[in-house]
């Protein structure tokens, strides 16, 4: 990504802190992420046939955790549901089940991310904790 010019101009500074890799397959991705212990979970409305768990209810503290995203029109690939620990599902109520990639990534990633600096402040060797964040 960061030898294309088309898109060093519009992420201003991001780009040099982001990592893309690109497979040609699903399969070749799966396989790099089993090869590099990574736990994997897809995102979808309806249950999967696997641990199904609602967003804020779950535990997003592993080391590495890759997350799926269907697109809006086929969703998730049944080969990355196979091959996924869980299935995320953000709880929702009224007629529509589902909202655009965009803003279904942002929420699930926004979760994820504050998980995961809650995670870091409570267990960093040596710094006491922040007052400002509370135990439940």
């Amino acid at each position: 990504m960061r030898e294309k010019t088309s898109l060093l101009k519009p992420s201003v500074s991001a780009i040099k802190w982001s990592f893309v890799k690109t497979f040609e397959s699903t399969q070749e991705c799966i396989d790099h992420l089993n090869k590099n212990r990574f736990t994997s979970v897809v995102t979808s409305p309806h249950i999967k046939g696997k641990t199904n768990v609602i967003l804020h209810k779950g535990n997003y503290t592993q080391k590495k955790l890759a997350v799926w995203f269907g697109n809006e029109s086929r969703g998730i690939s049944e080969l990355a549901i196979e091959n996924s620990e869980a299935c995320i599902q953000m709880e929702m109520f009224g007629i529509i089940e589902s909202l655009n990639l965009g803003t279904s990534s942002g929420i699930v990633l926004y979760e994820i991310t504050k998980q995961r600096r809650e995670y870091q402040n409570k267990n960093k060797r040596g710094q006491k904790p922040d007052p400002k964040i509370k135990d439940e």
